[in-house]
């Protein structure tokens, strides 16, 4: 099994992963945690002490709303894009999508290169 990513690798772009999975329908946060490492296959395994303040964040930031519901028989706290997370999740998207082409292109060489012996 490969490693996890690393914390730093994915900063910068766990507001993009929670955009991400919100777009699909709305969630609370364990479904957002399963979600996650469902469509990683168990390389983002993020933590609510980092979940919840993120997504405290994106709610002050008007990207996300959120609303209580106990209709399950346990109260939950679901969470769902605004308009606004629309747009910021297509704007972070193209970056990152023209960001990981410029890191691919850079580490192609990296990658095709026959190791040279000791």
């Amino acid at each position: 099994m490969a490693e996890k990513f690393s914390p730093q690798l994915m900063r910068g772009s766990l507001d993009l992963m929670l955009l991400s999975i919100l777009a699909e329908e709305p969630k609370y946060g364990y479904l957002m945690q399963q979600r996650l490492r469902e469509v990683s296959g168990d390389m983002v395994d993020l933590q609510a002490g980092t979940l919840y303040p993120i997504l405290h964040r994106l709610e002050n930031e008007k990207l996300v709303k959120s609303r209580w519901d106990d209709t399950s028989g346990r109260r939950r706290k679901w969470y769902s894009l605004t308009s606004a997370g629309r747009k910021r999740l297509a704007q972070q998207a193209r970056q990152w999508n023209d960001y990981a082409e410029c890191i691919r292109q850079l580490i192609a060489p990296i990658l095709s290169a026959d190791p040279k012996p000791a």
